[in-house]
């Protein structure tokens, strides 16, 4: 076997390894993006029906809520950047980050001081490369989250909102995730936690008059107690659509992957076909020439 051939045949064999490790790591996601859809379409209407309730509150009370009114004794804002904890998924940590970062420029641009907080370990280690100091980090189990990780996510952010301006309290909450729509489709969205923004159309139909309703023992008791669960709700159901959409990239890129791997082994194949063909031909018009100057000299 000559030396370029050579060549060709260990590329091959490199290739066709890592074709095994891609087509591995796409069963294992295909694998897991069923149950990931599945906590998805059951944490979805909890979630919503939370928000609702809490917006009826909100509408029909005339309580002043610091949870549901904007803060005027501080400028800091704080974002939580919701990523991978590995790569090979194409550019959904990519896209995550970029879109974290427009908001981080947009909000200094209104005079805002942006809190960072991050959950993977990518977007960890994208903010500590640019030493960016973090009031929170979170990495493991981005592609399968807890519900004890969102409430342990949940009271950090709830705790730096409901702080005083001198212990680092912030006025808004961000939340930058990928929204699971469909397997061909993730989009990353920007959501404000808090204030809560109130939702529209929670009133019951009728004749345009809004129903009255009666808090016990108050409105405000009752704010203070559904908006912690409505925190640990959204933010469960945000990394549970990022964890299927974290999957459903990585599905998507693996087999991207083993395609690309194929055609380069196709390539190689072909290449040291053709080179082994081109060495065969150059033998016989040696042992040809050979025999015609063994001829002659007889």
């Amino acid at each position: 076997m000559g030396g370029q051939q050579r060549v060709y045949r260990q590329r091959i064999r490199s290739t066709q390894s890592l074709k095994k490790i891609f087509r591995a790591m796409e069963l294992i996601a295909a694998s897991r993006i069923g149950k990931a859809r599945a906590h998805v379409a059951a944490a979805t209407p909890y979630s919503r029906a939370l928000t609702r309730a809490i917006s009826a509150v909100a509408t029909h009370s005339s309580v002043d809520h610091p949870l549901t009114t904007m803060r005027t004794d501080t400028n800091r804002v704080a974002v939580l950047t919701v990523a991978a904890d590995r790569g090979m998924a194409g550019a959904y940590t990519a896209n995550v980050l970029r879109e974290a970062e427009r908001l981080r420029e947009r909000l200094t641009r209104d005079g805002h001081e942006v809190v960072q907080f991050a959950s993977g370990r990518r977007a960890v280690s994208y903010y500590g490369f640019r030493r960016r100091e973090l009031a929170g980090q979170w990495s493991g189990g981005s592609d399968a989250p807890t519900h004890a990780r969102a409430k342990e996510i949940a009271a950090k952010l709830f705790d730096a909102f409901t702080a005083a301006p001198e212990d680092g309290g912030v006025a808004e909450l961000h939340v930058v995730y990928t929204h699971f729509t469909s397997m061909v489709s993730q989009e990353t969205r920007v959501i404000r936690l808090l204030p809560l923004e109130i939702v529209e159309g929670v009133s019951e139909p009728g004749e345009g008059v809004a129903p009255l309703y009666d808090f016990e023992p108050s409105a405000e008791d009752v704010l203070d107690a559904l908006l912690p669960r409505y925190i640990e709700a959204r933010l469960y159901s945000v990394l549970l659509q990022a964890a299927a959409s974290e999957l459903a990239n990585r599905q998507r890129a693996m087999n991207t992957a083993v395609s690309n791997a194929e055609e380069i082994v196709r390539k190689y194949t072909r290449l040291a076909n053709s080179a082994r063909q081109s060495e065969i031909t150059q033998e016989i018009s040696e042992i040809v020439s050979g025999a015609d100057a063994l001829a002659s000299a007889s």
